[in-house]
Order: structure tokens, then C-alpha cells, then sequence
């Protein structure tokens, strides 16, 4: 299995992240309104919460709005109160005020507690809907065919798990509440606005369009910016991680100077694309000031006038003022949401678009039972192509008894290990038939006929955790003592003892901190535990030294003793003890029988064999 690197464009940072981030361009759906709806029938079984969300959102930023009212009677009785008390004709009523603030606390607590309890329930909805999508996503991929994660990479699946979600969890937790938040503030400040001065309203809202229009000319020119940072931290990031991963050959080969200068022409054009977006955005604040002061300004002048005309109280222009602010906040935090909701649907699309990816079916109606399996393996005329227009097997037929040893060789890209995926059905076949003890394999259930099967393959997988749990996971229920007699078998007894912790020394993510042939090892102790009726061994000795693999072709001839055993081999010094050798070559079988047989013919097989010896001599 090849090694497969997956270059991912750094995530953008939420609306606080600084001074025009909620503007950042982001990547948009394909399809935004089917997939929004999508979303919300996911979320259905939310619905309830979702609908309580809305009640506290609301209601937190309606007792917000009525606050700069509030307050402004307040002002007007102070400033009433002074008047009168200069003119001597009484003085502030200071229980009137009183009264009136201690109201205004109430309303701004009973709006943070509000604010509270909506946001504790949308945390809890983006959570749930994130667990929930990793747990169907998990579920998926146990049933999704092989051909799907052979032709995308590792970090294609992940970014599916991890960066998908992540993007949908967060963005719905802020969006949501944001964009009620905000319609709500916008749609009443508005209306308190007109409650105070008609006039003045007309102002603020001309001012408005002027601020709009001078942050879209900003945003269209730093769009193309914003695109050429996140493409070029796609590509250095990429390029850490591939000289980081090669450090070794990069030092080997002396490239040291071209990697460098690689690395500064990328760094340059992310400098220059970066340095211009950030500047530019950076503009958008002072531009909204600048508007904002202007705004501000014009109120109180005109405020000014008509309270002098008395057609307004003195508080009104402090409340005005207030929701002048309050206006173009969430107009701006209305564009930022959007980019969010974008960014949401994006990340929503690309999961629904993996949960609806085509299955395999798992069971049968009536399915073929394995209890008493004896390992009779029949390939019938067997036609398959990973692709319909590219037939790489055309016509394979061999017949296996229970018990045999067989051995399939050929030279590299014969078909030897998709005989074994076609065998185990992570494909199935095109045409023709194999048949497990006269029952076609699409007559078990998926799950069954794999358990039925023990595999060592080329390819070491070992999880991070101790050496005894990874023995184990051949056989979960097996005790201490079978993992060790298992060990035993394998020849890997001796050398774990000699490790510190010994059974339970912990690998690391990768198992790095043994070598390869020594993972092989336990792979093969792991097989001998799971004790399958069939076993599949693709180059299971291939990464160990010859003494080695002498000991383990010993405990492998025991433990397939009754198995029927599915050997595939380069070496054929290996195999010379098969009771059936299969001779692949471009997907058929053109020779078979023992190893003696396939020398006397002095065909395929013999160039093979000879060759071997030819290069070693």
C-alpha cells in the first residue's frame, strides 16, 4: 500500500478572529439550498430545542433593545431633574430614577440569562449533530466497497471525519444564533429607531448604504488575495510535510539548497498574497468608523436641533445614538454569517455526499451457514476488472480441497493478491463463480465469511497500544497465556521478553518503535491466534532475515495443518512445499500442480524459479 499525502488549506478563523476575517471569501456548496435542507432534515429529530433556540435568541436580544431606551428615560429624568432643581423650581427625583435603572438591571439580567440558555442549548445541538455525524460516517465506511478508499487517499477520508465536521459543528453553533440574533436586532432597532425620530432614522439609514459600498469595493479587491493565501498555505503546507516526511532522502541526495529555494518562491507569493488581504481587511474597521463617527455626527446634530425644537427629550438622542451602533453591528455581522453559512454548507455537502455514496450489501435473505466450514475453495471461470473496460483476469478455474497448501506466484501485477480480495469479497466478480464449500461466496453474509478467513499480509498494521493487545486482536476473548503460546509459534516469544514491559511495552501511532520484521512477526503471532480455517498469507515472511523466516515457515507448516492456505509468494524457495502451486501471468492461470511437476515442465514456472537462482549466483 502506497503512502498517500493529503495537502489541506489551513481553516479560517470564526467572525472574532480579528478585523475583517468574517469577510474572508469562503468555499461555497454546490448546491447551498439542497443542501440546507438536507441539514435541517438531519437535524429533525432537534427539532424542539431548535425551536426553544429561537424563543431565548429572540427574547435575549428584544430585552437587549428596549435597554437603550430604557436608559434614555433615565437620562431625560436626570436631565429634567437638573433643570428644574437650577431654575428652583425642585430637583431630581431620585426614587423615579432609582426605580427606573433597577428595571433596566432586571431587563438586561433576565436578557443574559436568556442569551445563557440559548447558547447552552445550541452547544449541546452542534455537539449531538457532530457526534452524530461521525458515528453514521464510522458506520458508512464498514459498509462502503474497497474500491472507494482505493481510489481516494487516506487524508480525502479523514478530512471527511475531522475537518468536514469540525467546519459543520462550529460554524452551525455560531451561525444560528448569530443570524436570529442579528435579524432580530436589526428588525427592532429599526422600529425604535421610528419611535423616537422619523428624521433622524432617515439619517442613519442614508449613512448606511455609503459604508456598505465603500467595504464592497474593499472586499473585491482583496478577495483575489484572500484565494492566493489560502491556495499558496495549501502548497508550503504541503511542502513541510513532504521534505519533513523525506528529511532523510532530502539529506541523502544533498537537495538541501533546491528544497530551500522551493520553499522561499512559494513562502514569497503567500507573503505578498497575505500581507495584501490582511491589509486590506484590516481596512474595514476603520472604514465602518469613520462611517460610524459620520453617522453619530449627523445625529446629533440633527438630535440637537430637535431637541432645542422640543420635539425630543435629551434622552433620546443619548437612546439614539445607542441604537444607531446597535443598527450597523449586526448588518455587518449579517455578512459575516453568510460567509459562515457558506462555509457550513460546504462542509455539510461533502459529508452528505459521503454518507450517500454507494454500499455493499452486507447480508443475504438466506445466508449459507460457516459453523461447520472444512475450507474447500472453488474458483469457477472467474471474469473481473476493477473497471467493466478493463478486464485483468479473464478466465481463472482452479480447484482446492480442504486442507492444501496453495501457492500463487507470478510476476508483479499477475492478479495473485486481487484473487485474494475477489476470494475474501471486497470486490465481486464480473462474472463466474467461487464457491467455499459448494456455496457460492455472495451466499454469506459479508461479515461471516471474512471471519471465517486468518490474514498476514505485507503490509504490517499495528494499532498504538501494548503488544498484548495487539496480539489479542486476533481473538478478543483469547487469555494471556494463549496470546504468549501464539507468541511462541511465531518465534517472537523471545525477543518481546527482551523489550522493557515486555507484553505490555506500548507502540507508538505508527509502531515505529520496532522494526519491520519485527512487526511482521507479531502480525503472524496475531493470525495463529485468531486459528481461521482459511489463511491468506501475502509475502508474510518478506520482512524478516532468512533464520527468521526458516523459523516461521516451521510454526506457519504446523498451523496449516487442517487449514486450507492461501499463500502468495516472490520468493519461490518459500513455496517449494505447496501441495498446488497457481502460475499467474496478465490475470490467468497458465500453469499449475507441485513444484516438481512445474519444473519438469520447464515453462513459466522454471524461468521463475531459475531466475531466482541466476541473479543470486
Amino acid at each position: 500500500m502506497s503512502e498517500s499525502k493529503t495537502n489541506t488549506a489551513q481553516r479560517r478563523h470564526g467572525p472574532m478572529g480579528g478585523p475583517g476575517r468574517g469577510m474572508m471569501p469562503g468555499e461555497k456548496a454546490k448546491d447551498f439550498k439542497g443542501t440546507v435542507g438536507k441539514l435541517l432534515k438531519y437535524m429533525g429529530k432537534f427539532k424542539v430545542a431548535l425551536i426553544f433556540v429561537l424563543l431565548f435568541a429572540i427574547g435575549s436580544t428584544v430585552f437587549n433593545i428596549f435597554g437603550p431606551k430604557i436608559l434614555g428615560t433615565a437620562t431625560s429624568e436626570l436631565f429634567a431633574g437638573l433643570t428644574a432643581k437650577i431654575a428652583g423650581t425642585g430637583g431630581i427625583d431620585f426614587a423615579r430614577l432609582a426605580q427606573i435603572l433597577l428595571f433596566l438591571l432586571g431587563l438586561y439580567a433576565l436578557a443574559s440569562v436568556f442569551s445563557f440558555v440559548q447558547g447552552w442549548l445550541m452547544s449541546g445541538i452542534s455537539q449531538k449533530m457532530a457526534y452524530r455525524m461521525r458515528r453514521d460516517i464510522s458506520e458508512k465506511i464498514n459498509r462502503m466497497p474497497m474500491k472507494y478508499f482505493e481510489s481516494r487517499t487516506v487524508g480525502e477520508v479523514l478530512s471527511r471525519i475531522t475537518n468536514d465536521v469540525d467546519t459543520m459543528g462550529q460554524s452551525l453553533n455560531q451561525s444560528v444564533t448569530q443570524l436570529i440574533t442579528s435579524v432580530t436586532m436589526v428588525i427592532g432597532v429599526f422600529i425604535m429607531m421610528l419611535t423616537i425620530s422619523p428624521i433622524m432614522t432617515l439619517i442613519a439609514v442614508v449613512i448606511l448604504p455609503v459604508s456598505m459600498l465603500l467595504i464592497s469595493i474593499v472586499v473585491k479587491h482583496s478577495q483575489k488575495y484572500f484565494k492566493a493565501q489560502q491556495e499558496y498555505l495549501g502548497h508550503i503546507n504541503g511542502q513541510v510535510e513532504e521534505v519533513y516526511s523525506g528529511h532523510n532522502v532530502v539529506r541523502a541526495f544533498n537537495r538541501e539548497e533546491a528544497v530551500k529555494e522551493e520553499f522561499d518562491a512559494t513562502n514569497k507569493v503567500l507573503f505578498n498574497s497575505a500581507w495584501k488581504s490582511q491589509f486590506l481587511s484590516g481596512m474595514m474597521q476603520p472604514i465602518m468608523n469613520f462611517v460610524g463617527n459620520l453617522g453619530y455626527v449627523a445625529v446629533a446634530i440633527s438630535g440637537s436641533v430637535l431637541a432645542v425644537s422640543g420635539v425630543i427629550l435629551v434622552g433620546d438622542i443619548q437612546a439614539f445614538i445607542q441604537y444607531v451602533k446597535n443598527f450597523t453591528q449586526p448588518i455587518t455581522q449579517l455578512a459575516q454569517v453568510s460567509n459562515m453559512l457558506q462555509s457550513m454548507a460546504a462542509a455539510a455537502e461533502r459529508v452528505f455526499e459521503f454518507l450517500d455514496e454507494e454500499e455493499e450489501d452486507q447480508t443475504c435473505e438466506n445466508p449459507a451457514s460457516l459453523e461447520r466450514l472444512e475450507g474447500a475453495v472453488e474458483f469457477e471461470h472467474v471474469r473481473f476488472g476493477y473497471n467493466p473496460d478493463k478486464i485483468i483476469i479473464n478466465d481463472f478455474s482452479a480447484h482446492v480441497t480442504p486442507g492444501q497448501m496453495v501457492a500463487i506466484v507470478g510476476p508483479t501485477g499477475a492478479g495473485k493478491t486481487t484473487m485474494v480480495k475477489l476470494l475474501m469479497r471486497f470486490y465481486d466478480v464480473n462474472s463466474g463463480a467461487i464457491l467455499v464449500d459448494g456455496h457460492n461466496v455472495k451466499d454469506f453474509n459479508r461479515s461471516e465469511l471474512r471471519e471465517a478467513f486468518g490474514m498476514v499480509l505485507q503490509d504490517t498494521w499495528l494499532f498504538k497500544g501494548t503488544i498484548m493487545e495487539n496480539i489479542r486482536y486476533g481473538r478478543l476473548d483469547a487469555s494471556d497465556e494463549e496470546v504468549m503460546a501464539a507468541a511462541k509459534a511465531a518465534h517472537v516469544h523471545h525477543f518481546i521478553q527482551t523489550l522493557p514491559g515486555g507484553y505490555q511495552m506500548e507502540l507508538n501511532e505508527d509502531a515505529s518503535n520496532i522494526s519491520q520484521g519485527q512487526k511482521q512477526l507479531l502480525t503472524i503471532a496475531r493470525a495463529i491466534l485468531a486459528d481461521n480455517k482459511i489463511l491468506i498469507l501475502d509475502e508474510a515472511t518478506s520482512s524478516v532475515d532468512t533464520r527468521t523466516e526458516h523459523l516461521i515457515q516451521e510454526a506457519m507448516a504446523n498451523l496449516m495443518k487442517g487449514r486450507t492456505s492461501f499463500v502468495i509468494a516472490h520468493r519461490l524457495s518459500t513455496i517449494k512445499d505447496a501441495d498446488l502451486i497457481l502460475v499467474m501471468r496478465d490475470g490467468d492461470i497458465v500453469e499449475q500442480g507441485s513444484h516438481d511437476q512445474l519444473l519438469a515442465q520447464g515453462g513459466f514456472y522454471a524461468d521463475l524459479y531459475n531466475s531466482q537462482f541466476e541473479d543470486a549466483g
